[in-house]
């Protein structure tokens, strides 16, 4: 069974972005929920040997696969391109 773990960063990252953007915030849970599947989708970029970096709108995540399989993701932190 795959996991997603969310770092306290990214959870106060994402209330605060919640706030203003709601849609935005519901694609990237979307997008997150998604890469519990495929945790290396076509527009991931590499960051690091295990850590991936994903666009999303107008946010970026950053998170590492800690396990293949089951695939257990941590998401690490949502910031928001300027």
């Amino acid at each position: 069974m795959s996991a997603v773990e969310w770092l306290p960063q990214a959870k106060t990252a994402m209330k605060r972005y919640r706030q203003d953007d709601p849609k935005g915030i519901d694609m990237v849970l979307d997008s997150v929920n998604l890469l519990a599947k495929n945790p290396r989708p076509a527009g991931a970029h590499p960051y690091g040997p295990d850590h991936l970096r994903i666009h999303v709108g107008h946010y970026r995540i950053f998170y590492r696969i800690k396990q293949n399989r089951p695939v257990i993701l941590e998401i690490q932190t949502v910031g928001r391109r300027n």
